[in-house]
């Protein structure tokens, strides 16, 4: 797996059993960009991050066994792909704590879950941190220790996860200024295209709202879900509208162009809502049926799941993991105490003082960068509307190593000096890469 250029990355959090919801909006997506040339894929069992909202230790366990199971039957090929759960990698839990000692509080007090619970405790008026636990505040950390520990580049997030990723760029960036050049810079690959379907009343299918149809009941039961998805009062022989309709929503989830145009039809033609569920119970389980099959058998063995996990999770750590996390333990000085003299020798040569450049946000929430050499500032940036954009800005500066091949720059530069501080800037990285390889 270790030639596949590009790293995507993919937790499931374990603190429910999945529904058709997941499986049409992620976990069958997932599975097939997994699939695709040239990419090297990680799907973890987040249970480190269950324990935030999740003090039952049954469910924790039961529902790491039914996601992993789930997984597994629809056709996640452990071979192909890196398939661990969280908990078994203790490097994660190790590199949360490197990135907590170089995280800003400031950016964390903005995080949209943190902010919601202090603004739900606000308007009803208790303390500001009343039930809100450190897990809930510090999750953007351990979700950046889960992406930064193996360098992922690309993590499928929907909307509002986001921010995470930024988060994580933002530590990166923080660690790797402190500590040299260790971590990719993570990207968000938005999930705009997945279906988001809508539950047993009409909202989207959560856990939260109790609305959800597990996705691998028996058919009968399936069958009763399905008769309780609330619909209109029309008749059959009364035409229907498609639009909004909960029903025919998961219908086309389950459906290719031609039958989903087909039930259209027959909405148009007043089909009755008894029959037009009994149509979409036996379009879920045309697909639904072998892969229960399958995940019934793989519920039958734990001990077969719980030795491919911890198999996955062995061969990563020795792949990537331990070796990574030492190299990070030597970045930070948790270091070989036989080698001190030597280095304290070493510590003693007058270093070069390097020129560094500096990103930081304005108050306007635009972004900007500046190259300092010592206490001169020799070139300082536009504004960015985000993060990225600096460190792109940055990185095509020091490929050129000239000031002048781009206009993304404030006026009243050091031209001159900035050139110079730029070309000694990316030698002096050269030379450290190459001593390091």
């Amino acid at each position: 797996m270790s030639d596949k250029a590009l790293r995507v990355l993919t937790g499931i959090t374990t603190s429910g059993t999945p529904h058709l919801g997941n499986y049409a909006g992620a976990i069958r997506p997932a599975i097939a960009a997994s699939r695709m040339p040239g990419v090297e894929s990680f799907y973890f069992l987040a249970d480190y991050h269950a324990l935030i909202k999740v003090q039952d230790p049954a469910r924790v366990q039961r529902s790491t066994l039914e996601i992993a199971a789930t997984w597994l039957a629809c056709g996640l090929d452990p071979a192909a792909v890196w398939f661990y759960r969280q908990s078994d990698v203790p490097e994660i839990a190790e590199l949360n704590w490197l990135l907590t000692c170089v995280a800003g509080k400031g950016i964390l007090n903005r995080a949209h879950a943190y902010k919601a619970a202090v603004d739900k405790n606000a308007s009803e008026g208790v303390d500001e941190d009343a039930g809100i636990s450190a897990g809930l505040f510090m999750y953007p950390v351990l979700m950046a220790a889960d992406i930064l520990l193996f360098n992922a580049n690309k993590v499928p997030v929907g909307r509002d996860q986001v921010q995470h990723i930024e988060m994580a760029r933002d530590f990166a960036q923080r660690f790797n200024h402190l500590y040299g050049e260790h971590f990719v810079l993570p990207e968000a690959a938005i999930e705009d295209s997945v279906a988001t379907l809508p539950g047993l009343d009409g909202r989207k299918m959560s856990k939260s709202y109790d609305n959800t149809i597990p996705l691998f009941v028996p058919k009968s039961e399936l069958k009763k879900l399905i008769a309780g998805i609330v619909t209109d009062s029309r008749l059959p022989g009364e035409a229907k509208d498609t639009e909004g309709s909960a029903l025919m929503d998961i219908f086309r989830a389950f459906a290719n162009a031609e039958e989903s145009a087909a039930m259209a039809e027959a909405f148009k033609q007043g089909i009755g809502w008894g029959d037009a569920k009994t149509k979409l119970v036996e379009q879920i389980d045309r697909e639904v049926a072998p892969m229960r099959e399958r995940y019934e058998a793989l519920m039958a063995k734990p001990q077969d799941i719980e030795a491919l996990l911890r198999d996955g999770a062995a061969r990563m750590r020795a792949q990537y993991a331990t070796p990574f996390m030492g190299a990070l333990r030597e970045a930070v000085g948790l270091r070989d105490l036989s080698r001190a003299t030597v280095e304290k020798a070493a510590a003693t040569v007058k270093q070069d003082v390097l020129p560094v450049f500096k990103q930081y946000r304005e108050a306007d929430g635009s972004f900007k960068f500046k190259l300092t050499d010592g206490d001169r500032v020799l070139l300082q940036s536009a504004s960015f509307d985000s993060p990225k954009a600096c460190a792109e800005c940055i990185a095509a500066l020091k490929t050129s190593q000239h000031v002048s091949d781009t206009t993304l720059l404030a006026e009243g530069a050091d031209v001159e000096s900035a050139d110079a501080a730029l070309q000694r800037l990316v030698a002096a990285e050269l030379a450290r890469k190459e001593a390091k390889s």
